[in-house]
């Protein structure tokens, strides 16, 4: 290129960063290479290629023929494994990054646009950091601007140079920096967005530096000192920072990717849907959004057609929470888009409703728009196979994919009024019949004779129509507090636990009740408390209600429970000559046991169940109801119910514990439990350990530990069971300061 740099001229006008004329380069050049001679920018990070992640941003910003690639050591390797996602310029021998990105001019001769560049092995800068860097250079109209970073840490980048007015009027590199130069924090990084013509005018007057080797830095110094407009944008991240150069550095990549996958993106969130065990969930308005409602419908009206399984329809219901209905409306206009058949609940009801209907109409999927327990905030979706089963999770993952690769443009929907006058939608009450299929499985007239009184906490959710019309058509004396509609939930998570229930506990101690219940938000968790007004845990519920199904009852065969449940349905299970079958935390996987073994009961520890012959899925509406049952037909109380089965399987104490869990922590944990595990725990010695879910340490005795990361919230959930209170206390403590040192 010839010819001096008129800055004036290229500073004549301003641009949008959105039309910005931009080209890309990356340089990937270097003779680096990592272990098995493989070059170093090809090394796996993750799913990808280091240099996949510098493509990847580059590529939201340009086209693949705007995106040039230089390459020299073992070139045909990256140009085999990039393939036609870019363009290819060669440097024929390693002279150094300023000599490389000075290989394009040829290529862009006549050019006045931008350009930014790359270098190959720096992959982990986030795709909002190079949008920034974009965005300040077009809206400060710079000539040159430089991506900073403030860290602490002894790495081998440039300082920043400031003057009093905050302007940056030099970079000195690390090897020529003084002791107060290294004092200066903030560093250059190594991107750049500068004006190809100003970059091109330099890198013709470049000096070698004293290896011979003509370096891009030189060429940034000669820019900045030539009184251009000089811009930064300053990412906040300190893991954007790390290079891959060693093996070493490959490491710590894979740990900061690892941390991000666990890191809640709320600035991205709206753009992507994840499933955890229960479903999806998101915060509304970040990721719980009519958008990703749409998007995610479209995905799974894509897999129904694909199946070919149209005329099988969904099913779609909703809770309280607020958009729940508003996002049902839009799942059923995205379905009948599809020429999908829709069945939308004509108001909100419980989740094992929505399971019922689902199964009772054979649907292709059925929806239920609801966070569960989660707190007011959150909103989400649960999926059902047409057997009311809870889709696994590869199937989650497969619909998620899809999901999160559609744009909106690519949803096909129609507007409800419209799919109602068509007949694609059609609104359904079953409320009545899935409170017949309950009624259908309890011995009402046992209970009319049994003159019980109960009072219910649906804590403001969905339970209270359907499980107060069965409790007084089995004429309990039956009483509500927190009925009302209210989406803020009473201000705290719909969850039946200790703390929340106090108000029910005074209530039944002062007013004498022989029984209080409650559940939580979309009603197919439950918990109670006994006619002392003790809080009962689920625990000893899957105890009660397993004795009395099968020694009251008659019902044979075995229980289901999750690693997180009380080894006592071991024991009891044992005292039957009946199986205990272990699965992983999530109800789908117990709903697959029981199928798998005819199980008479399937229950976990957060507080669902179900039984053999029920809906494939927890149901706090008919637990309730069959508890209430279990009273009226063995005449006992609760406290009198459990003593008769402690004298079956002795006494195991559990303990829980919560702690906030951050990105570092879902790698850092499940590394060192792998790697490092503890050889005894408190006072026990470990017997076995599973990793198949989380970390289980058996402990022998039915005693056991488990270490396990909620998949619906940011917690690390402890779990212990032990012999005596004492010894529980010492287990869980022991865990607390494993994974927290």
């Amino acid at each position: 290129m010839t010819g001096a740099y008129d800055a004036q001229t290229d500073m004549s006008k301003s641009e949008s960063p959105l039309k910005l004329e931009l080209k890309a380069v990356i340089l990937a050049g270097g003779t680096k290479v990592a272990p098995g001679d493989q070059p170093m920018v090809l090394q796996r990070l993750g799913d990808r290629t280091i240099l996949d992640y510098v493509v990847a941003n580059a590529r939201q910003l340009v086209a693949a023929d705007d995106l040039y690639v230089v390459v020299g050591y073992r070139q045909d390797e990256v140009r085999a494994q990039q393939g036609d996602h870019c363009r290819y310029v060669v440097q024929s021998e390693p002279m150094g990054t300023g000599h490389a990105v000075q290989q394009l001019a040829p290529v862009l001769r006549g050019y006045q646009g931008n350009l930014l560049i790359l270098y190959g092995d720096t992959p982990l800068f986030r795709p909002a950091s190079i949008r920034g860097l974009l965005n300040r250079h077009a809206l400060r109209q710079a000539h040159l601007t430089l991506l900073t970073a403030i860290s602490a840490r002894p790495l081998p980048y440039g300082r920043i140079i400031r003057d009093a007015g905050g302007r940056i009027v030099d970079i000195i590199e690390e090897t020529e920096a003084s002791a107060a130069v290294r004092e200066i924090h903030e560093l250059n990084v190594g991107a750049y967005m500068v004006s190809a013509p100003a970059i091109f005018s330099v890198l013709q007057h470049l000096s070698p530096a004293p290896d011979g080797k003509y370096q891009l830095t030189d060429c940034v110094h000669e820019l900045i000192r030539s009184g251009l407009r000089v811009e930064s944008y300053q990412i906040c991240d300190p893991d954007e920072i790390q290079g891959v150069n060693t093996r070493e550095d490959l490491e710590q990549a894979e740990f900061i990717l690892q941390k991000r996958l666990f890191r809640p993106r709320r600035e991205e969130e709206q753009h992507q849907v994840a499933f955890g065990t229960g479903g999806w969930r998101a915060v509304i308005g970040e990721g719980f959004t009519l958008h990703n409602v749409r998007r995610l419908s479209q995905a799974l009206a894509n897999e129904i057609t694909r199946r070919g399984e149209e005329k099988r329809g969904v099913l779609v219901g909703y809770d309280r929470r607020f958009l729940s209905d508003r996002a049902g409306d839009a799942a059923a206009e995205v379905f009948a888009g599809n020429n999908i058949p829709v069945t939308l609940l004509s108001e909100d009801a419980p989740t094992p409703l929505v399971t019922y209907a689902t199964a009772v109409q054979n649907a292709a999927y059925g929806l239920a728009f609801t966070a569960s327990h989660n707190p007011p905030e959150w909103n989400g979706l649960k999926v059902f196979h047409g057997d009311g089963s809870l889709l696994l999770d590869d199937e989650t993952q497969k619909i998620q994919a899809e999901t999160n690769r559609l744009a909106l443009e690519e949803v096909i929907k129609i507007d409800l009024d419209i799919a109602l006058e068509s007949g694609l939608v059609k609104r359904k009450d079953f409320t009545n019949e899935y409170v017949d299929a309950v009624e259908a499985l309890i011995d009402l007239n046992a209970i009319r004779q049994a003159g019980l009184k109960v009072i219910v906490d649906p804590m403001y959710g969905v339970g209270q129509l359907t499980l107060g019309t069965i409790l007084t058509e089995a004429r309990c004396r039956v009483t509500f507090i927190h009925e009302r509609h209210n989406p803020l939930f009473g201000g705290r998570s719909p969850a039946p636990n200790l703390d929340a229930l106090r108000l029910l506990a005074t209530h039944v101690v002062e007013d004498r009740y022989d029984l209080g219940l409650a559940t939580d938000g979309d009603a197919d968790r439950i918990a109670i408390v006994d006619e002392r007004g003790e809080y009962i845990t689920i625990n000893d519920i899957l105890l009660l209600v397993y004795w009395y199904m099968h020694e009251i009852r008659g019902e044979k065969g075995g229980v289901v429970r999750n690693l997180a449940t009380t080894h006592l349905l071991d024991r009891l299970a044992e005292s039957f000559g009946e199986q205990c079958i272990e699965v992983p935390v999530g109800f789908k996987h117990i709903a697959g046991a029981m199928v798998a073994h005819n199980a008479v009961l399937g229950g976990e520890s957060s507080g669902g169940l179900t039984i053999r012959g029920h809906i494939l899925g927890k149901d706090g509406i008919f637990a309730s109801a069959l508890i209430v049952e279990m009273l009226a037909r063995t005449r006992e109380k609760i406290s009198q119910l459990r003593r008769r089965v402690y004298d079956l399987t002795g006494r195991l104490y559990s303990l829980e514990d919560n702690i906030p869990s951050t990105s570092e922590m879902r790698v850092a944990v499940p590394r060192r439990l792998v790697q490092t595990p503890p050889a005894q725990i408190g006072p026990c010695p470990v017997v076995k350990i599973s990793h198949a879910d989380g970390t289980k340490f058996y402990l022998g005795n039915d005693n056991w530990a488990l270490v396990r990361f909620s998949g619906t919230e940011p917690i690390l959930r402890l779990f212990v069971e032990a012999d005596s209170p004492e010894k529980a206390s010492a287990l869980i403590q022991h865990l607390r300061e494993f994974v927290t040192k």
